[in-house]
């Protein structure tokens, strides 16, 4: 059978979609749940993935088993071609179509290198397990070659260049920093770990620029504190197989770059005809739905969502879930005759980790200030609670406190050897290096 319908088709099971999902589930509707993976990833922590902090499955759970017991709500791993608000219909690459009364697109994202040359060819972006897997794997092909021939130290091979100091930028600075200092001694020598550079490049003055200044200060303290070199106010201009070059001049050597510079909505929506606003996500209306097409709804990294007042609210996991919640009650409202009503958002503030026992939080629509252990303790309990599942908890418990008590860590594997093997050769139009 080449069609066919449901009451509820969602594209994407990130947490919007599987929010949406999880709040059908039980109720009697028939829900169609489709991602290009057969797992839903907690994205928040995939950088921790990155730096063998925990493994995938403390972060990956699959989604047949988190709907095991929901009938309702059947699962399909496809990767999706077209999406057609008109007739609310998908298509995915094996040429199946699935239609609903109701269609619910939350593609999520897709790394945004804002035109930057090189950036797409040799930068590793950070949204995925994949994303992770490799860049794991081209940490460790770069110190093993370092330990190997030093020479390779006068590479780069030591040096991790992160563009972007959003929140994403600052958690990976800070944990590949405190890999360098508590870890890389323990797995090859104390002389590499400290000929290990990091730095944190952002065109921005300032680094977690939705956080006050007072926070902003001390994640930058913390940052320094632990070795990373702050390069603020200055763009760049191109990433190179050999390093990074900024506007002033200045190339950093380089076989690590990190992109933590940005996300826009996948490519799939501006084929769908949809209205597009910001960042190619769709502008929704205050009750999640796409204007102009009946039945259909955007949510999470797929939408420019705004709160009471009319302000648009940013792209965190939060927003994405309670949208995915809230969209899922105005569907049964469709689906049984009732009325929809417009989103209303529950601030519950921001957070970013600096490193162990550093964090910084702002609490609350009032935004009320902890930083430290107190902060960190904070970041841990509510990261830990919301991950997917009960195994999932315990093992980045398990893990974290192994990582703290022993400074080890097991999940240290080359699993992607296309990014564990290097081109040493330097770039052919490089004319200024320093760093």
């Amino acid at each position: 059978m080449r069609a066919q319908t449901h009451e509820v088709v969602i594209v994407g099971a990130g947490f919007a979609g599987l929010s949406a999902a999880r709040e059908l589930a039980g109720r009697g509707v028939d829900v169609r749940l489709i991602d290009r993976n057969n797992y839903h990833q907690f994205q928040p922590l995939i950088y921790q993935v990155a730096t063998a902090q925990l493994a995938n499955r403390d972060v990956a759970r699959p989604l047949r088993a988190i709907f095991r017991h929901d009938r309702s709500v059947k699962v399909t791993t496809a990767d999706i071609v077209r999406i057609d608000p008109e007739q609310r219909t998908v298509t995915t690459a094996d040429g199946l179509t699935f239609g609903g009364r109701v269609l619910v697109v939350a593609t999520g994202a897709e790394v945004n290198f804002f035109g930057i040359k090189g950036a797409d060819q040799y930068a590793f972006p950070l949204y995925s397990l994949d994303d992770a897997a490799r860049l794991r794997s081209r940490f460790l092909g770069a110190l093993d070659a370092a330990d190997r021939d030093r020479r390779y130290i006068e590479k780069g091979a030591l040096n991790v260049v992160i563009v972007g100091a959003g929140a994403t930028g600052v958690e990976t600075a800070g944990a590949v920093a405190e890999s360098m200092r508590e870890v890389v001694p323990n797995y090859l020598s104390a002389d590499l770990a400290r000929a290990g550079k990091v730095y944190l490049v952002d065109m921005l003055p300032d680094i977690l620029m939705p956080f006050s200044e007072k926070s902003r200060k001390y994640a930058a303290k913390r940052l320094r504190d632990a070795g990373v070199e702050l390069k603020l106010g200055v763009s760049v201009t191109e990433v190179r197989k050999d390093g990074v070059l900024l506007e002033d001049g200045t190339f950093i050597r380089s076989r690590t770059v990190v992109w933590a510079g940005g996300l826009k909505a996948r490519g799939l929506l501006s084929d769908s005809g949809v209205p597009q606003g910001k960042g190619g996500r769709v502008d929704v209306d205050p009750d999640l739905t796409v204007p102009g097409h009946e039945g259909v709804y955007a949510l999470g990294d797929s939408a420019n969502i705004t709160d009471g007042k009319g302000q648009r609210l940013p792209q965190l996991g939060s927003v994405a879930q309670q949208s995915g919640k809230w969209a899922a009650r105005n569907i049964l409202a469709d689906l049984r005759g009732g009325a929809r009503t417009p989103f209303v958002y529950r601030d519950k503030g921001i957070m970013a980790m600096i490193g162990r026992g550093a964090s910084v939080a702002e609490l609350g629509t009032r935004r009320r200030q902890i930083a430290g252990p107190l902060a960190f303790l904070s970041w841990l309990a509510v990261h830990v609670a919301l991950l997917s599942g009960v195994r999932e908890r315990i093992g980045a418990v398990a893990s974290w406190f192994w990582d703290y008590g022993t400074h080890r860590r097991p999940q240290i594997v080359v699993d992607r050897p296309d990014a564990y093997e290097i081109d040493w050769s330097e770039h052919e139009d490089r004319t200024r290096a320093s760093a």
